[in-house]
């Protein structure tokens, strides 16, 4: 049986950490979270349980930091397979182990979570300018890393731990995927992407400062895919 762990992502998430991992830690045996320096309140939650692994960060250093310190968290304790899953309450726990199942069906580097793929009851509306910025990104990486992506940001995925060694990660924000997805093409990871619901509860919800305007947002993604692809090694020249 695959041993896998279960992380989350964590920073100013009181008004669902507890409901949220009530859920994952009913489909998942191992679970971890990373508390992204939470200033209001989570972190004390966190605290009190007894059921989670916890990391904290102090202070708050990322989205993409977190999803680093998971890696490495994972392949310390010798796991076979990492999930990651969002805390805001976008994602449906009781997928987790159809992603495992997945994984060992396949053997694939990285099992990666589509909102675009299936249509299903639950689906939302998307945000507009959220939609457009991931199908604009998704499409330069297709282009430039020769993939074959429908959903470039869903943080829903299962990662094959012995392949996250490769990876020289950097970027410790919101645009760290675009880095990781540079680094997999690089090291030619086996990447199947797997369907899962599009749920929007909050559309307001904040990146913070200047990147919650869309087009700022979308030249900070571009610039650190640009920076991602110079700093690839010589042996991946044809992807630049």
């Amino acid at each position: 049986m695959t041993r896998f762990l279960t992380a989350l992502p964590v920073y100013n998430e009181l008004k669902n950490v507890n409901r949220v991992l009530d859920e994952v830690v009913r489909h998942a045996d191992d679970v971890l979270v990373v508390d992204d320096g939470s200033t209001d309140g989570t972190s004390e939650l966190l605290e009190h349980r007894r059921d989670i692994q916890l990391v904290t960060h102090d202070p708050n250093r990322g989205y993409g930091a977190a999803l680093i310190t998971a890696f490495d968290y994972a392949v310390t304790h010798g796991y076979e397979l990492l999930i990651t899953i969002d805390c805001d309450g976008q994602h449906e726990p009781q997928r987790i182990r159809e992603f495992v199942a997945e994984y060992d069906r396949t053997g694939a580097d990285l099992i990666s979570g589509s909102r675009y793929l299936e249509q299903f009851g639950s689906n939302t509306p998307v945000p507009v300018e959220r939609r457009r910025i991931n199908h604009h990104i998704t499409q330069v990486l297709n282009a430039r890393l020769g993939l074959n992506l429908s959903d470039s940001f869903c943080g829903f995925k299962a990662y094959k731990v012995d392949s996250l060694p490769q990876l020289r990660l950097t970027e410790t924000g919101y645009a760290m995927p675009l880095e990781f997805w540079v680094q997999a093409a690089c090291h030619s990871f086996e990447i199947v992407e797997f369907p899962v619901p599009l749920i929007y509860l909050d559309e307001s919800r904040s990146f913070g400062g200047q990147l919650d305007n869309g087009d700022t947002r979308l030249k900070y993604y571009l610039d650190v895919l640009e920076r991602s692809l110079a700093a690839l090694p010589k042996n991946c020249a044809k992807l630049r």
